[in-house]
């Protein structure tokens, strides 16, 4: 009886090992879609929509720092080298600072390994077409009611009075209310701004306008 060839046998059981625990951190994209919920907070899966950071439609095999349209990409990630692939995205996704030092993204990592494996396939999945993402979707301000639509801005001691096309005044203190520009297609229209809420309690809001030249020259210095 011929004696077993060792060298065979190990490797045959490395390569056993290895499908083991390939299998195990196979990605799932249903999983992968409901972790992707934890993505929306910054980034669109729209092409072309970003946001914090720049939209992750068709992000599989793309040169990191190269989304077209996106400016903010920090000096670091436009340095880097990197095409996002699955071993690229898994380093990432563990822990970003460490992959690119010094990169802009303000996000600790994914310490779960199947949960890395589940964001990446759902991820490939996206950028091949074999899923329809979920589209985020920003508030269209033109398309605002006469409650949202600001007609004056009168900043008086420590407050804005701020009134709106239906005719009602409310006073904000000054620290609470944020003015913002948004010069998209779902932004204001010129000379047009919105009022928007920015807070959960209510007490917090922002003044949305279509570009910035647009905000002191709005603002008026009448106390009533």
């Amino acid at each position: 009886m011929a004696k077993p060839n060792r060298s065979r046998l190990g490797l045959t059981m490395m390569l056993g090992a290895a499908s083991v625990v390939s299998t195990a951190h196979a990605g799932d994209v249903e999983r992968g879609a409901a972790a992707s919920r934890q993505c929306l907070a910054c980034h669109s899966f729209a092409p072309g929509q970003h946001l914090t950071g720049p939209s992750l439609a068709d992000v599989w095999e793309r040169r990191a720092g190269t989304a077209a349209g996106f400016t903010r990409y920090s000096d670091a990630m436009k340095r880097s080298d990197l095409v996002w692939n699955d071993r690229s995205l898994d380093a990432w996704l563990r822990n970003p600072a460490a992959v690119i030092p010094g990169n802009a993204m303000a996000f600790r990592g994914v310490p779960d390994a199947g949960m890395r494996a589940d964001l990446i396939a759902y991820l490939r999945a996206v950028s091949e077409g074999q899923v329809k993402a979920p589209n985020r979707g920003l508030p269209d301000l033109k398309r605002a009611d006469a409650s949202h639509r600001v007609t004056g801005i009168r900043h008086c001691g420590d407050a804005y009075r701020v009134t709106t096309g239906d005719g009602a005044t409310r006073t904000w203190w000054e620290f609470n209310l944020r003015f913002k520009t948004d010069g998209s297609a779902a932004g204001p229209e010129p000379g047009k701004p919105v009022i928007v809420g920015n807070g959960m309690q209510g007490d917090r809001a922002a003044v949305v306008f279509s570009r910035p030249a647009e905000i002191s020259a709005f603002i008026g210095g009448e106390c009533p």
